[in-house]
């Protein structure tokens, strides 16, 4: 519920605080007092799109501040949670939207002193109020709302859960075919070269440091054939046939002398002795070296080439020669991939076949209770438009095969035929404004559930209807209001006259000559003036006592 407004320069505004009731509230002027302009400043504070000229002529700033209500479960509860804008609104705490606006068309918001952008106004706006006029195309003329206005009739929110979860169901089991599907036929493209890629690796089976070891023994094996000519000539110089000859000589020489020496031959002979045991030890070190130093050219030749091969294959899959065996092993998952994913493909096809076929029996269990609900809405259409002298009005829910989705696979679509005989059309195509606008309300009243309803503000739907037509379109709006919060822009005075609390807006001019200033004022009417503005509104500037007579016969009516 609306429970309050305050206005501060805003249009032709300057200071403005309207207290709202329950049930009907209705604001009657003289055409250009600027009643819409109340429209505009309460449009402006929930956020709606509109006008960027709103501060007062002089002003620094306008600013509007809503109070709303909300009953227990209200939802928008959900778009301030969404927003971390905390309260506990089912205790009875207040809502309060403020917005500022400044004359070069910047606008700052607040939901209960949270600073909040704009779209955020919107989103709550679309849960608290909803704006009809004679040219209403948000719900009625728009065919894409029908569905959901049959669905608001129809209530059975189980089955429209039961839709959307398993549409929820089907739309995840064909993405897991898909996606499983593409990385299927992926696996399959590059199929041949995994197949090739994996035998190459499996012939050459690379270990890690494999690499290193035949570069370092290909390394070793070319420099011992540039050294081994040296260390061979070396080997020569002390073998029997050189040093080690030449110091057996000289020992046998020295030993046979050393008799007739008189002892001076005996240290000599002592490091000759030494000197051949390191020779046989330099002898069997330059061997031990030779035989390190010799290699048969074929394993150098094999050496290379298993290095050089294995270099080739990290080049070609462009990875380090250690990590050839774990991408050998990834090539190999992929394999192994490919084979079981084929085989996983049969079993996600039969998941989307029990998804499909789970939401197909959830969609039409949806379907039949439309039609029913569709029934049902058509015969309290036809009870609501009588009253509004639209007797002879047909007004048709029609439920055809659409696209499925989330809300079911029906396309709804409301058609009306004004004249009998006449061929059923859409409301725009068929429907006068007058004719329109009673359409409209009838399905208000018969969409009208106690709790659910929001704010509903109607602006001048009774245009172009007067008399007894008008009467009943006033008795409808008070029906609609007990169930909801109804405020009503009107110029009939049976409207008016079903009110549960009334406003006059008028209009003055003040100021000097070439300096005045123009200010709409709005204020409320007790018993007496409330017969006053109802007999203005029937005889016009001229009130008289059998106008008011008149008035009061409506009040009472």
């Amino acid at each position: 519920m609306l429970v309050s407004l305050d206005v501060r320069d805003l249009l032709l505004i300057d200071r403005l605080s309207l207290d709202f009731d329950p049930g009907l509230n209705v604001l009657t002027g003289e055409t250009g007092a600027g009643k819409s302009i109340l429209l505009d400043a309460l449009g402006f504070v929930l956020g709606w799109r509109g006008r960027a000229d709103l501060v007062r002529a002089g002003a620094a700033q306008g600013e509007v501040t809503a109070v709303f209500a909300l009953p227990p479960g209200h939802p928008a509860a959900e778009v301030l949670a969404e927003a971390g804008i905390a309260g506990d609104f089912d205790a009875g705490e207040e809502l309060i939207l403020r917005r500022v606006t400044t004359p070069d068309g910047r606008k700052t918001g607040w939901i209960n002193d949270r600073r909040v952008s704009g779209e955020v106004m919107r989103s709550l706006s679309d849960r608290l109020v909803e704006l009809h006029g004679q040219h209403d195309d948000r719900g009625l003329l728009d065919p894409k709302g029908h569905r959901g206005l049959l669905d608001a009739f129809l209530g059975r929110a189980d089955l429209r859960a039961a839709a959307r979860a398993g549409w929820t169901r089907l739309s995840a089991a064909r993405r897991a075919l898909a996606e499983a599907g593409a990385k299927v036929e992926a696996l399959k493209a590059e199929e041949e070269f995994l197949r090739h890629a994996v035998g190459e690796l499996d012939k050459i089976d690379p270990e890690p440091g494999e690499e290193a070891q035949l570069d370092a023994r290909r390394r070793e094996m070319q420099g011992a054939q540039r050294i081994r000519e040296d260390v061979s000539r070396a080997y020569q110089a002390i073998s029997p046939d050189g040093a080690e000859g030449a110091m057996s000589d000289a020992i046998r020489w020295l030993e046979g002398a050393a008799d007739r020496a008189g002892g001076r031959l005996e240290a000599p002979l002592a490091a000759l002795d030494r000197a051949m045991i390191e020779l046989a030890e330099a002898q069997a070190g330059v061997e031990t070296a030779l035989e390190a130093l010799s290699f048969d050219p074929a394993v150098l030749e094999s050496t290379e080439e298993r290095l050089f091969a294995i270099r080739a294959l990290a080049r070609k899959h462009g990875v380090l020669a250690d990590d050839l065996g774990a991408y050998a092993q990834g090539l190999r998952l992929k394999l192994s991939n490919l084979e079981g994913g084929e085989a996983d493909l049969a079993t996600l096809a039969a998941a989307v076949t029990t998804a499909q076929s789970d939401y197909a029996a959830a969609a039409a269990a949806l379907t039949a209770a439309r039609t029913e609900a569709a029934a049902r809405l058509d015969a309290a259409m036809a009870a609501e438009l009588a009253p509004l002298k639209m007797e002879r009005a047909q007004f048709r829910t029609v439920i055809e095969p659409g696209d499925a989705g989330p809300e079911g696979s029906d396309q709804v679509s409301f058609t009306v035929a004004t004249n009998p005989g006449a061929p059923p059309g859409a409301l725009n195509r068929i429907a006068s404004g007058g004719e329109l606008s009673r359409f409209l309300l009838a399905l208000k009243v018969c969409l009208a559930r106690d709790g659910e309803a929001q704010v509903m503000i109607f602006d001048e739907i009774d245009r172009g209807v007067g008399g007894a037509t008008a009467d009943a379109v006033g008795r409808r709006l008070e029906k609609l209001a007990a169930t909801a919060q109804v405020l009503v822009v009107t110029h009939s005075p049976q409207v008016a006259a079903r009110g549960a609390r009334h406003w006059r807006v008028s209009k003055s001019v003040s100021g000097a000559t070439g300096a005045e200033i123009t200010t709409s004022r709005v204020e409320p009417l007790d018993a007496g003036d409330r017969v006053d503005e109802l007999a203005r509104m029937l005889s016009g500037e001229s009130v008289t006592e059998a106008a008011r007579a008149a008035a009061r016969a409506l009040i009472d009516g």
